[in-house]
């Protein structure tokens, strides 16, 4: 499958959005790990955005971004969310609640725990009536979004955004699921090459066990293998680089996913 590459949205920890990022990536700046900085989005009403969790503001940031870098309405174009944590902070309170004498739930963390929670905000803020898909494949949460995103561009022939996202869960969760931090990454993909277009992108399931590829850079490399939403990293980097080359990714138990990346 060929998609081309019009907009990405980036944040993470020392990696504030795609411009900043992409120095980073580049080489042109050092790697230096810092909080992940994530605002409240500017897209929703003031009673949604009081309501908004975490790895929710963490998608609608990225996507936005991606969506502003693209140049294309939001409103009319599908989306594919994935994310292999989903929103961990209301699962805890839940559990909690449930274990506790009352076991009442409040309605608003019960909204705001299904996993298409993002995609559900995304709705209201881009006011978009376009399909879209939530997913989670653990580790490979990342591969599996991109491999959905792709298919549905070519087999609509329309273009797709891939929103990845993931937050570290609290204790105790975060003791049997450690994340390392909020990671998120986004992707507009087309079916031809525009103006906007900086990257094509060539997908092809490989059978066997080869290596991912990996990131240069130790503290990069700590962040990729850390959350699940960071797999996305050494794609990243060759679209930032603009250069040509294969991409290899994490997918199924006997399988990889290479990406051969190429500029426009």
């Amino acid at each position: 499958m060929r998609v081309f590459v019009e907009g990405v949205g980036l944040l993470g920890p020392g990696l504030r959005g795609w411009e900043a990022a992409r120095r980073v990536l580049t080489g042109e700046e050092p790697f230096c790990s810092a909080s992940t900085v994530i605002g409240a989005s500017d897209l929703l009403p003031p009673a949604e955005r009081r309501r908004t969790p975490v790895p929710v503001k963490l998608a609608l940031a990225v996507g936005q971004e991606a969506f502003e870098s693209a140049g294309r309405d939001a409103a009319a174009t599908a989306t594919v969310f994935t994310s292999s944590s989903g929103e961990g902070e209301t699962l805890h309170h839940m559990c909690e609640a449930l274990a506790s004498a009352e076991r009442e739930v409040s309605p608003t963390r019960f909204h705001n725990s299904v996993h298409n929670a993002a995609a559900g905000y995304w709705g209201i803020a881009t006011r978009s009536r376009e399909a879209s898909t939530s997913l989670c494949a653990y580790d490979t949460s990342f591969t599996a979004g991109l491999v959905e995103a792709a298919t549905q561009v070519a087999s609509w022939g329309k273009a797709v955004a891939l929103i990845a996202y993931d937050q570290p869960y609290p204790e105790p969760l975060h003791s049997a699921r450690p994340l390392l931090a909020s990671f998120g990454a986004a992707l507009v993909l087309a079916p031809h090459a525009t103006r906007r277009a900086s990257a094509t992108l060539e997908l092809a399931v490989l059978p066997g066990d080869e290596k991912p590829t990996g990131m240069s850079d130790s503290g990069l490399e700590k962040l990729r293998l850390g959350a699940p939403a960071a797999r996305a990293l050494p794609l990243l980097e060759a679209i930032a680089r603009k250069t040509q080359g294969d991409v290899v990714l994490d997918f199924l138990t006997e399988a990889r996913l290479r990406v051969t990346v190429s500029r426009c």
